[in-house]
């Protein structure tokens, strides 16, 4: 069975013979650049500078050398610019970082320093305007920098907070043609995030891409906008949903099914032990749009939706399934609520579970390598039960975690599937 064909039966929630694994696929499954590199030290292959594929978290690109050696079914498709509007493909570059590896960055990724020597990015690689985000010296990837100009309430305009929502160019389109067709030919299932449809993801709001943002963006201010501003929200959700159907109509004719998933969201609803909203808030301000979305997506083509939300979000699944989602990511089961079991018995039929294979907070960084595989094999156990469950860890690995452990998640998902 190819991974594409694993990977069917696994979103229709049908048994594979494997469960499906991704390592690297999105900006929310992704693994550090250090983390990396010292997987490909670990398994003997070529020694050269890790690729920075998404700059913001700092991930690396999971080459299909790294991709063999992990077991990986899923690859991304990843689009023209990265996060800070820069254009994210050859040539590039080597960067030195704080932590003293050497990656490769687009060479249009210029960098300035502040004056206590951290890191500072600016959009679209253009140091005549202020930084978009910075790099503390002790850290491991980037912190958005709130650059929101004074409100005046009287003046406050909704369409500075859709300025970066438009059309898509032909050359875009292009783009994402020769994209997603290279993804197809490697035999994996595909996922990419077409942009457009992150309705209040934090970490866009900032608009780290941009040069001179106008609108909110400042993340407490959001919030409260959320409580404050509803019909101010509810007015960008809109047309931002309309912009971005259209959007997917134009792609859906270059892209057809070469594409196997479209990651939707990345607005987070959970915290550690609770919601950032009541569901009643969720099911006024969000659901509409999400709804549009997903029923356009279902109507239209053949894409699965993917959702990203973190924290203790159990009381929102069933408005997840309501609003039409086919994929929960990264399903912290370390959060209050989140137990394994209950999620999939109670959900399991409806939402595939992509993620939730190991906790990245204590048991993946902390705990020991027989630790590790005791977790893998028992979360397995319960999540891959009648398929619905792609593998990956709660969101991404990050800098430091100990390679001993990733290869002992990396066994026992093998030990898991009868490969050992």
């Amino acid at each position: 069975m190819t991974s594409k064909e694993r990977f069917d039966l696994t979103v229709n929630h049908r048994q594979p013979e494997k469960v499906v694994v991704d390592f690297g696929s999105t900006a929310v499954t992704g693994v550090h650049v250090l983390s990396v590199e010292n997987l490909r030290k670990y398994y003997g292959l070529e020694n050269h500078p890790v690729r920075v594929i998404e700059p913001y978290q700092m991930l690396g690109l999971v080459e299909p050398d790294l991709q063999e050696a992990m077991g990986i079914d899923v690859v991304g498709a990843w689009g023209k610019n990265n996060m800070f509007g820069i254009y994210n493909h050859e040539p590039l570059k080597e960067m030195k970082t704080f932590w003293g590896q050497t990656v490769l960055v687009p060479e249009g990724f210029e960098t300035t320093n502040a004056e206590n020597g951290d890191l500072l990015i600016h959009p679209e690689g253009d140091t005549s305007v202020s930084a978009s985000a910075r790099m503390p010296k002790a850290s491991y990837f980037f912190d958005a920098i709130v650059r929101q100009e004074l409100l005046d309430e009287e003046t406050l305009d909704v369409r500075d907070n859709l300025e970066e929502f438009g059309l898509i160019t032909e050359s875009e389109l292009n783009f994402w043609k020769e994209a997603t067709r290279n993804a197809r030919d490697t035999g994996k299932a595909v996922i990419a995030g077409l942009g457009g449809t992150a309705l209040g993801d934090i970490a866009l709001v900032p608009g780290i891409q941009m040069k001179h943002p106008k609108g909110i963006r400042d993340i407490a201010e959001w919030y409260m906008s959320t409580v404050m501003r509803p019909e101010y929200v509810k007015a960008i959700f809109d047309k931002q949903s309309e912009i971005a159907l259209e959007n997917f109509r134009r792609l859906h004719e270059v892209i057809g099914n070469n594409l196997d998933a479209v990651f939707i969201c990345g607005t987070d609803f959970g915290t550690q032990d609770s919601t950032f909203c009541a569901p009643e808030q969720f099911d006024d301000l969000w659901l509409p749009y999400y709804r549009r979305i997903n029923d356009w997506v279902h109507s239209n083509t053949s894409w699965k939706t993917f959702k990203h939300s973190c924290g203790a979000v159990e009381t929102f699944m069933s408005r997840f399934i309501d609003a039409g989602f086919d994929i929960i990511n990264p399903v912290q089961v370390s959060a209050i609520g989140m137990n394994p079991a209950h999620l999939k018995n109670t959900y399991g039929k409806y939402l595939v579970f992509w993620g939730g294979g190991i906790d990245t907070q204590k048991t993946l960084p902390y705990s020991t390598p027989e630790k590790v595989r005791e977790e893998v094999l028992r979360l397995c156990d319960i999540f891959a039960k009648d398929g619905g469950f792609v593998f990956n860890t709660v969101h991404n690995i990050q800098a430091n975690v100990p390679v001993k452990n990733i290869v002992a998640m990396v066994d026992a998902i093998r030990e898991f599937n009868g490969e050992n």
